[in-house]
Order: C-alpha cells, then sequence, then structure tokens
C-alpha cells in the first residue's frame, strides 16, 4: 500500500464499516492520512547500542461510535514506505527489511490495529480529555504476534465541537502502547537473510522492547454535529 492509494480489499472494508455505521444510527469518523497532521512514533531504546524512533504522519483511522453507549471500535493503517528511521535513509532501508523479513515488496506492507471495542467512563464534557484503556490487535506485514495475543492500549479522547478545531467536529485521539515487543512480531535481524542481519544480531544494536505513541484527529461526516461524547 502506497501513501496515495489503497487495494480494492482495504477500500470495500471501510466502505462497509462506513455503511454499517451509518445504517445503525452510529456515527463513523475518519482520520485522513493525507492531512499531516497525525503522528505516529515508535521509539526503541537499547541498554547498550541506538536509541531509535519511527515516525510517520500517514495515519489512517476509520472509527465507528456509538455515542449513546459511550463505546466504538476503530481500525488504523499506517504504510511501511512513509515510516522514517531517525530521518535516516539507511536505517529507514534496515527497518524495511527487518519489516518485511524481504519476503515481500515494502510498498505492500502496513502496520495495522483493529480495537474491537473502547468504553468510556461518563460524564464526557466537549473539550475536556476522556481517558480510556482497552486492548487491540497489531499486524506488520500481515503477521500477527506469534502467541495470536493482544496490546494494552491506554488513552485519551477529546471532543471538538465543528469550529473549535476545524470546520467539522473532531475527536482528538492520543494512546499509548508501552512494552511493544517487536520480535513478536518478526521484526528483526534474525528473522531477516542476507550478511547485514547476522553482523546486527552479535549485538544489541536495538531494543526489543518500545512505546508506540499514536497522536490524531478524528472528523465527523459533513453536517453531523453530535453530542460532546465521542
Amino acid at each position: 500500500m502506497t501513501r496515495t492509494s489503497r487495494s480494492p480489499i482495504r477500500a470495500a472494508i471501510l466502505l462497509a464499516v462506513a455503511w454499517a455505521g451509518s445504517a445503525s444510527g452510529e456515527t463513523t469518523f475518519t482520520v485522513d492520512p493525507e492531512l499531516g497532521n497525525n503522528a505516529f512514533t515508535a521509539v526503541f531504546d537499547a541498554a547498550i547500542g541506538e536509541r531509535i524512533s519511527a515516525v510517520s504522519s500517514a495515519v489512517g483511522c476509520t472509527l465507528v461510535v456509538d455515542e449513546a453507549k459511550l463505546e466504538g471500535r476503530a481500525t488504523c493503517s499506517v504504510p511501511l514506505t512513509a515510516i522514517r528511521v531517525d530521518n535516516d535513509d539507511t536505517k529507514t532501508e534496515h527497518f524495511r527489511e527487518w519489516a518485511t523479513n524481504k519476503q515481500m515488496d515494502p510498498s505492500a506492507c502496513t502496520f495495522d490495529l483493529v480495537v474491537p471495542r473502547v468504553m468510556l467512563a461518563p460524564p464526557v464534557e466537549a473539550k475536556e480529555p476522556a481517558a480510556f484503556l482497552t486492548e487491540g490487535t497489531f499486524t506488520i506485514c500481515e503477521r500477527k504476534r506469534d502467541d495470536a495475543g493482544t496490546e494494552r492500549i491506554t488513552g485519551t479522547v477529546i471532543d471538538l465541537p465543528a469550529g473549535s478545531y476545524g470546520a467539522k467536529r473532531t475527536l482528538r485521539i492520543r494512546a499509548r502502547i508501552e512494552g511493544f515487543d517487536r520480535e513478536r512480531y518478526g521484526v528483526s535481524p534474525k528473522n531477516t537473510p542476507g550478511w547485514l542481519a547476522r553482523v546486527q544480531r552479535l549485538a544489541p544494536v536495538v531494543g526489543t522492547e518500545g512505546t508506540i505513541d499514536v497522536n490524531i484527529f478524528a472528523t465527523a461526516p459533513d453536517g453531523r454535529e453530535g453530542g460532546a461524547q465521542p
């Protein structure tokens, strides 16, 4: 997947999610990966070695929200080719090799997250952060975690009425995953063939566990003001 296009299957899934939301009285919010005001940051710090930061602004999400129940669900995706490591070409290329294990074209790889349920505790007020705790399933280059487990996600949601941030009602969402183990998804030199990977494997060049932070702005459809609930 490139930053400017989606596969027909992914487009069909997002369309189905949006239609299901409107049909059930739920509200569908979207995060536009082209706007550049969203951020994905993954930091891995080795005790002996390097501290690297993988960043991208090309975060695309669909959130389907039931405001009456104060709950919702979400899917997000970041293309591998839109992720930069320490703003360095060589490190970025190495990261792409680790992520794909040299088994697929980097342009076909995405980092995907599915969050089946997020619940907020009342009351939820406009322009006030509401905390959440949930779990989500990651897929990296079509690989899930080796134990098929989930990741613990904490964060906050702020409901910004139309006109307070932009022309449309917007949800500002900050989310964090701590203790994210990249090796459980096969993102590692030991899973990547080639002499470079074997040399890198001899030392703890990059930490295996890191922290992922996501900061996104999800907008409601035109004309959908809604209430204070996300």
